[in-house]
């Protein structure tokens, strides 16, 4: 699509948007039927393609791609209508008589772009959210998935009029593009540094933003942790895509008496789950090209490796690895490490762990194990992160309950569920007053008197 005919699909969208067939919440509802019926039409093809993209299982595709999306979609369905009505406010007695209300509007026009870790399912469910809200939307998957976006053009261009809902693909020069062109809202999926050059786009036009990024989630092990639990959680959310979430997480602080049987257990855990091979485990993702194999390669520090290391940059394989103690001054402590690459560090006292976690970025997910209330406490008081979980990694990103988001650098905004129809909505507030009185005391000419009725109402 060129410069020209994306300046026509926006003034297209634009004449649909308005010609407000998206504000009737039935005509959202029966699009998001359709969308749904699209999912299971195409499932065993997105199997296919997540496979190629990413060597994800039919079970890992499903439980964090397809299903979820679903799982949106049916909560959504249900809810629709009661999370469209127009919502009474208080009215003070300086307004009487009238009433008070305001209502959830779509912004009009939606730019999602979506990153290529969760080609589907990052794409897909900030657009039904965009849907129920009443918007016309215009996504651009990542380039890098190649099998997974030409599915998702196949499924979605041709059940939806471009004027409504389309998908474009292309490289990142259309990325430019985009956002050369002025939208009502900007939602952006992917890494810090393009989502400043997103923002700076956007606050060109003054146009609103959601940015969900990542960065350096840590993970607490406290003394009193459950350590056999901890360890089967911790690598089961680390290694979910190969490492490649934006909530896995990116290093472990653990106490020093409890080290040794930490990394003890999550050898056994590597062994149950992947086998003494973890290349032949059908169960065990791929990098998503040979580019960003090579640059989890570079973090491995061979003398630090606990288990794992073997890299095959032509077959995008890096082995779940463990690395002992990394000197914290290395790229691989400061850089998004998005792979199956664990760093595990010792700590002597908690106030330590938690001043190293303060003293980065903050991060969108924090992780803590304890069975200890007040250790949890302490860490949650003493520190913020977009999310948070306790004895447990990851699984608060499939909760359509709670809202997903990051804070400063990992990122802006909430979705997921009803904060998703909330984000592609805006609150427009309404006053309704009677013509049964008129009190004068508002007009002029203004005398003492007037002050302090004035005064009386306002108090």
């Amino acid at each position: 699509m060129n410069k020209q005919d994306l300046i026509e699909l926006n003034q297209k969208q634009e004449k649909f948007f308005h010609s407000g067939k998206t504000l009737d919440v039935r005509f959202r509802l029966e699009s998001l039927r359709t969308i749904k019926s699209l999912i299971n039409k195409y499932e065993n093809k997105l199997f296919e393609a997540l496979r190629e993209d990413l060597g994800k299982s039919p079970f890992e595709s499903y439980a964090s791609e397809t299903g979820m999306t679903i799982q949106e979609i049916n909560l959504i369905l249900r809810n629709l209508k009661r999370w469209a009505r127009p919502r009474k406010a208080y009215t003070p007695l300086v307004h009487f008589i009238a009433k008070s209300y305001y209502q959830y509007e779509p912004f009009g026009r939606v730019l999602i772009i979506s990153p290529w870790n969760y080609p589907f399912q990052l794409l897909m469910v900030p657009l039904i959210g965009a849907v129920s809200a009443g918007n016309c939307i215009l996504a651009k998957p990542s380039r890098h998935a190649v099998h997974t976006t030409t599915v998702l053009q196949e499924m979605m261009n041709e059940a939806f009029n471009p004027e409504y809902i389309h998908i474009l693909r292309g490289s990142k020069e259309v990325n430019e593009s985009l956002l050369y062109e002025k939208y009502d809202y900007i939602f952006f999926t992917g890494s810090t540094h393009v989502a400043t050059h997103v923002m700076k786009s956007a606050s060109h036009t003054l146009t609103p933003i959601s940015l969900e990024l990542g960065g350096k989630n840590p993970t607490i092990v406290t003394k009193d942790a459950n350590i056999k639990l901890a360890a089967k959680r911790i690598l089961w959310g680390k290694l979910l895509n190969g490492g490649q979430s934006c909530v896995a997480t990116d290093y472990v602080l653990v106490h020093a008496e409890m080290k040794s049987e930490l990394i003890e257990e999550m050898k056994k855990y590597l062994h149950k789950s992947y086998g003494n091979d973890p290349e032949q485990s059908e169960d065990f993702c791929r990098i998503i090209n040979k580019e960003n194999t090579e640059r989890i390669k570079n973090y491995i520090d061979p003398d630090k490796i606990i288990t794992g290391g073997k890299v095959d940059v032509e077959k995008r394989y890096v082995a779940p690895t463990i690395i002992d103690e990394p000197e914290l001054d290395k790229p691989i402590m400061h850089e998004e490490i998005f792979g199956p690459v664990l760093p595990v560090i010792g700590y002597t006292d908690l106030d330590e762990a938690i001043q190293m976690i303060v003293d980065r970025p903050k991060p969108l997910a924090l992780y803590i194990f304890s069975t200890s209330k007040n250790n949890q406490q302490k860490i949650i008081r003493k520190t913020q992160s977009g999310t948070l979980c306790i004895n447990e990694t990851v699984v608060h990103f499939i909760n359509p309950y709670l809202p997903f988001g990051g804070i400063g650098k990992s990122g802006m905004g909430r979705y997921h569920g009803k904060f998703s129809f909330e984000t592609f909505s805006y609150k427009r507030p309404v006053l309704k007053k009677s013509n049964l009185i008129d009190i004068p005391v508002r007009y002029p000419p203004y005398s003492k008197n007037k002050l302090r009725v004035i005064r009386y109402f306002v108090r």
